[in-house]
């Protein structure tokens, strides 16, 4: 790693800004007290701080170094600090005959003991005071301190003697770290050599273990908080897993155990070999800059690297596109290979070093109360050792004599359930070599991959052990490509690598039965797929192998599945099942939610794709598991009920059970059994709701349903009531159902989906029908907000009242919209092409509209009056949003009942709805292209 040239110099000049402090109190006869001196003082350091730091962005900008870039900014910090001390005991408060009890020491301690700050850092002082303090050392660090915080700057401080010193560092571990970290600023050097001194002899001599085992719980108690995986597609550069504090944490274990001062000493002492430790280096590097862009790029400390700013640091940093992968995506791709770096490495530290304590310590490991050192053969290898209960190497020329042992490492740890011993970590990571075309073609370790792959103990756990040791990636090359890679948008939270493992994951836990309650239909299938569970969890490892590719992934990830699984050992049909699961793994989850399911068409399309029963039950586990891998809060009950309708009624057409009876015949039928669900009702009233529904509404919606909206409607009607709206809850699909009874008119959806936006409610479905007296009964589903059904239901209240008060007049929808409803933070930084497609092969009956573009508050209100305005009927709509992405489906016809079949009218549709989405329309296209 070449080392960036610090060139503090350039900095700044500390001796110039004290002659210029000094030079401000001549005209008071060096009295520095003054208001006056004081704020010419403060303006003087602002002025100062703030030209180091434009000179500190654009080194950064012009070198990249990121920890030179904190060093900078410590230092310009340090002289700062040093200045200010010097004019405080020189000008403000002076002492002619000082005391043994009037000096004092500024220590720097925490990060900017470390000797580095990002730019909005917090700066952590310690000042050292005598055990006999007299009122000057308390007078001078209460102008530090106001000075630092009247300059903006966040200011962690302590006063202590160095007893307290001692005497709190054996009882908190926060104030030993920070000692741990302790540089001299300024002041009096013998006070902190004497603390440096007694720290070592009287807390860190004796207390190695203690430490090691509370900075370990500390950051995994930190990890769960800012989230567990270090592939979360909004990382935070500080804390989270894979960041900065998690090689703070190795050095302060390391510089605690070893009993160093820098990091240099560690490789002198065997902890690190040179090699891992400029690994470590390259890693600081790269994320200091990354942190540093961050708080220049904000204006203020912000750790977290959101959506909205992450494009702006790539081009900060450089990246570039590459056909696949745009310049953020490069740059984030980077950003998580580093971050797993980082947990390799740390992993490998943390076993050394706890191996090191067990020689020493007994009961030090942390998982057993009692610990002791063993080592024992391993049943049915001779290659392998059981060493304090972690699977260990014979001797280091394992992988060497046999490659395939690589596979057997990692087969036998989760035969007997062991941890891995760091010796053999480092050894996998040095042979890695070894894993070539002869090793991926051989049946041996293609077995025994597989037997990992799909164990019945954590494949998940397993999967994720062979990538983080390298040996995935390496195995399968296509894999390797997508290892770290995200994908810039809202809806998927984890790399793609990470994505795959925790589909497998979910597989694992709904065959264990253990999902039940969440994918019922899913637990209910999964006996009857034994035989081709090694396919499903193939095809879950594959499904998005060829993402950030120019083609289309799924495609790409067919070809690359018809290559690899024969080497797998599947045979050809096996294979080419594997192939046309990855090729259509978003075929039913995209049906599902964007297509009306109680239109037959719909149906047929679906079943002459997918052509067996056997291929319709593995492709459902397989679209639950990849929603459930996405990330937390993607899955829901609605989604799950939307699958298990499109599955069943595929099922009866599949095998024949579908109803031929004609739709008149099915609509008579149905309108019979609501007239005998309405049996106890007066035969006049009972007359009149039969009369009310047209023949689609009694063939669309459920019998249950009906009678629900028969009492709501007879209750709307008793009371009086023009605008009406009920409320219903669906628990189990996370949904909840408002029905609104109102006269019928064109902007009818228009102004419910409106009123929703405005109350922030996310329509997830909608039914809309007309009565025979002219009303609109539409159905509008919304995503649930709250756990408990009493909140949710007055929250339900709440949306079906704002509903009313817009359809009365009461309230005005455009001022609703634009006071309630606010764009959710990260949408405006992405760019979605705007499409609009009409198609008349999707549906018999209706012309199927479907539009996608960058989602926005009131959007749907918006598309849904422009499809009015154009004079089309809404019969269905289906909205679905994948993070910032929106894909609305409507199934419309004219006025006349018709498909819209003339091309010259559907081209002025798409214009209007392409325009109302925020893109140009195909004749602006046109237009610019001339020109």
């Amino acid at each position: 790693m070449a080392k960036t040239a610090l060139k503090l110099d350039e900095m700044i000049d500390g001796e110039a800004l004290r002659r210029e402090l000094t030079a401000l109190t001549l005209a008071d006869s060096g009295d520095g007290s003054t208001p006056e001196i004081r704020a010419s003082v403060l303006q003087k350091l602002r002025e100062t701080l703030a030209a180091g730091h434009r000179k500190a962005e654009a080194m950064l900008m012009e070198d990249g170094g990121g920890t030179a870039c904190a060093a900078r900014l410590s230092h310009l910090m340090d002289e700062v600090i040093r200045a200010l001390y010097d004019f405080a005991v020189t000008h403000v408060y002076r002492s002619k005959n000082p005391s043994a009890g009037e000096r004092m020491t500024v220590v720097a301690v925490g990060g900017y003991g470390r000797g580095t700050l990002a730019p909005g850092s917090d700066i952590d002082l310690l000042f050292l005071l005598p055990y006999k303090q007299t009122p000057w050392g308390e007078q001078v660090v209460e102008y530090l301190l106001y000075m630092l915080w009247d300059l903006g700057l966040k200011v962690g401080h302590a006063t202590r003697n160095i007893d307290e010193c001692v005497r709190l560092s054996r009882t908190d571990i926060t104030i030993r770290t920070a000692v741990l970290e302790a540089r001299y600023l300024w002041g009096d050097t013998g006070l902190f050599d004497e603390l440096v001194k007694r720290f070592d002899k009287e807390v860190v001599s004796s207390t190695g273990a203690e430490y090691v085992q509370a900075k370990l719980a500390e950051r995994d108690e930190r990890h769960r908080k800012v989230g567990a995986s270090r592939y979360l597609v909004e990382p935070n550069v500080k804390d989270g897993k894979g960041g900065l504090r998690d090689l703070h944490t190795l050095f302060w274990i390391a510089k605690y155990y070893y009993r160093v001062r820098t990091g240099e000493e560690l490789v002198e002492k065997g902890v690190f070999t040179r090699k891992e430790y400029l690994q470590f280096r390259k890693a600081e590097d790269f994320l200091w800059a990354v942190r540093c862009h961050l708080h220049f790029q904000t204006g203020k400390a912000e750790e977290r690297l959101h959506f909205d700013i992450q494009r702006d640091i790539a081009e900060r940093l450089g990246y570039t596109s590459h056909p696949g992968l745009s310049a953020v995506e490069r740059f984030m791709k980077h950003y998580f290979l580093v971050a797993k770096e980082v947990g390799d490495l740390t992993r490998i530290f943390c076993a050394a070093l706890e191996e090191e304590q067990a020689k020493h310590v007994p009961g030090f490991n942390r998982l057993l109360q009692s610990f002791q050192r063993r080592r024992r053969k391993l049943a049915g290898t001779s290659d392998f050792i059981v060493d304090n209960d972690r699977i260990n190497i014979a001797d280091d020329g394992v992988f060497e004599r046999d490659p395939v042992n690589l596979l057997r490492l990692f087969w036998f740890a989760d035969k007997h359930g062991l941890e891995f011993h760091p010796d053999a970590l480092k050894l996998v990571t040095r042979s890695l070599k070894l894993i070539d075309r002869d090793l991926r073609r051989d049946r041996e370790a293609n077995r025994l991959f597989m037997d990992v792959m799909t164990s019945g103990r954590n494949p998940e756990l397993n999967l994720r052990r062979l990538n983080e040791a390298g040996v995935l990636g390496k195995l399968i090359p296509d894999f390797g490509k997508i290892v770290a890679m995200m994908q810039f948008n809202m809806y998927h939270h984890y790399t793609v690598d990470e994505h795959l493992l925790r589909c497998i994951g979910v597989l694992a836990e709904i065959e264990r039965g253990d999902g039940e309650k969440a994918h019922p239909l899913a637990h209910k299938l999964m006996p009857g797929l034994k035989p081709q569970r090694e396919i499903l969890y193939t095809a879950l490892l594959l499904h998005d192998i060829a993402k950030g590719r120019p083609e289309d992934h799924s495609e790409a990830g067919a070809k690359i599945a018809r290559k690899l699984c024969p080497h797998m050992g599947f045979s050809a049909a096996e294979t080419e099942t594997i192939a046309w699961l990855v090729e259509h793994h978003l075929l039913m989850s995209m049906t599902a939610q964007t297509r009306d399911l109680n239109d037959r068409k719909t149906i047929d399309d679906f079943a002459d794709v997918v052509q067996s029963v056997e291929r319709l039950k593995m492709l459902l586990v397989l679209t639950v598991c990849d929603i459930r891998g996405v990330g937390p809060g993607v899955w829901n009950g609605w989604k799950g009920q939307l699958l298990r309708t499109l599955y069943y009624e595929t099922e009866l057409l599949l095998t024949g059970g579908f109803s031929e009876v004609s739709r008149a015949k099915r609509a008579e039928q149905a309108r019979e059994q609501l007239a005998e669900a309405l049996s106890g009702w007066p035969e006049r009233e009972r007359d009149n709701i039969l009369k009310l529904h047209y023949d689609n509404y009694l063939l669309t919606m459920d019998l249950e349903d009906q009678v629900r909206d028969a009492e709501f409607i007879r209750e709307a009607d008793a009371n009086g009531k023009v605008f009406s709206a009920g409320v219903t809850m669906r628990a189990f699909e996370a949904v909840t159902e408002i029905t609104v009874l109102t006269p019928d008119h064109p902007r009818l959806l228009s102004v419910v989906a409106g009123a929703c936006a405005a109350a922030g409610a996310n329509i997830v479905d909608a039914q809309i029908f007309t009565t025979t007296d002219g009303r609109a009964l539409d159905t509008i589903l919304i995503g649930r907000e709250f756990d408990r059904d009493e909140d949710e239901q007055r929250r339900g209240v709440r949306v079906g009242r704002l509903i009313e008060d817009v359809l009365s007049g009461r309230s005005e929808l455009p001022e609703m919209i634009e006071k309630r409803a606010r764009p959710k933070r990260g949408h405006k930084t992405f760019r979605i092409e705007p499409r609009a497609e009409i198609r008349n092969t999707l549906s018999n009956r209706f012309s199927v509209i479907e539009v996608e573009g960058l989602d926005r508050p009131g959007l749907l209100s918006e598309i849904t009056g422009a499809i009015s305005d154009l004079s089309l009927d809404i019969t269905s709509a289906h909205i679905t949003t994948f993070g910032e992405k929106v894909i609305d489906t409507f199934y419309v016809t004219d006025l006349t009942g018709q498909k819209v079949e003339n091309p010259t009218r559907q081209e002025a549709i798409r214009d209007r709805l392409i325009a109302t989405l925020g893109g140009p329309s195909r004749a602006q296209k046109l237009k610019l292209a001339a020109e």
